[in-house]
């Protein structure tokens, strides 16, 4: 997956020693036009190669570079009985000179991501993958909602040290207490300092977004083996209806809710954060959502890229089948 750097480190190189060579070149001989890349915002892109005709959906990103290694959940391995954790790679290309986009995609098979997934997975559905690092102990954590028993979906951590030589151990999966009730706690994200977390369950009914404060001076660790502490609701997320899986990126939040006025099914929509308090959702509208169900979105930026990238599922139609995996390129307005 390491291709990606040196196809589009090596038009510099060559231009540079070109350069040093031909004192004579004008600045209009630079190749590179189009230095910052571009997300297409004008269609929404079924990344087929990671679809099957299964349901592939709860994506989630580690770490968003030009190319990247993505886990997500899928009932292909058991042919629809139940859900499992599985990886795929997604490659974006922007050529510099012609400004023009690509993307390759495909199952990966890289062997911790395979041995991380081995040790999370259980015999039930496990959903809402999210991968960090943490920067107050220096772990990589994944959280996933996994199946237990007739409590429905708790909330597990798996912890390791990150990869610099060798293989590290993974350790987990452990409960986390802090955030696990008798009812259906899923899809959990944090917010850029990671001293916020947000996350849905249905502990009050139909499902909510709750967020819950870390004290800063307590390991993620450590705070997800606290004992079971009360959850505040966030109010100008929520409705009277179902509002689920909340994706926490700097002071914008995304999450899917099947409130009136949508497009239809779930959609997804946006709140931003200012002065304390995060806005009246936005729904994104029909260039994103369709009478179908829009699910799980994740939100990030490309390095050098100019705009947002939103990541997705639906089963809209035109997809391999069940719900697909979908990106495609946001701009918000200041």
């Amino acid at each position: 997956m390491k291709k990606t750097t040196v196809f589009r480190l090596f038009p510099v190189i060559t231009f540079v020693i070109s350069a040093l060579a031909l004192h004579s070149c004008k600045d209009d001989d630079n190749p590179i036009k189009f230095p910052y890349g571009v997300v297409p915002d004008t269609v929404t892109v079924n990344i087929e190669d990671l679809n099957s005709v299964y349901n592939d959906y709860n994506m989630d990103i580690h770490q968003l570079f030009t190319s990247t290694i993505l886990i997500f959940s899928s009932d292909r391995g058991s042919m629809g009985a139940h859900f499992d954790l599985i990886q795929g790679g997604l490659e974006f290309l922007w050529d510099q000179t012609t400004g023009g986009f690509g993307y390759n995609a495909g199952v990966t098979s890289d062997s911790f991501i395979q041995t991380l997934l081995n040790t999370a997975n259980t015999d039930g559905d496990d959903f809402g993958p999210y991968r960090f690092f943490s920067t107050v102990d220096g772990y990589e954590y994944m959280l996933v909602s996994s199946e237990n028993g007739p409590e429905g979906l708790d909330f597990y951590y798996l912890k390791n040290q990150p990869i610099i030589s060798s293989m590290p151990v993974i350790h987990g999966p452990y409960p986390a207490t802090l955030l696990n009730t008798s009812y259906n706690d899923a899809y959990i994200s944090f917010d850029l300092n990671q001293d916020t977390a947000f996350f849905s369950s249905d502990r009050d009914g139909d499902f909510d977004i709750y967020a819950m404060e870390r004290p800063a001076q307590m390991t993620i660790e450590n705070w997800l083996n606290s004992p079971l502490s009360d959850a505040t609701p966030v109010e100008s997320l929520n409705s009277a209806y179902a509002d689920k899986c909340p994706f926490a990126y700097k002071t914008i939040i995304v999450f899917a809710s099947d409130r009136p006025g949508g497009m239809g099914g779930f959609d997804l929509y946006y709140s931003t954060y200012s002065n304390g308090t995060w806005s009246s959702p936005e729904n994104f509208g029909p260039n994103v959502n369709t009478p179908s169900n829009e699910y799980r979105p994740v939100l990030a930026m490309l390095p050098n890229y100019t705009n947002h990238i939103l990541l997705f599922s639906s089963d809209r139609t035109g997809g391999k089948g069940g719900y697909d995996l979908y990106f495609r390129g946001i701009t918000f307005e200041d």
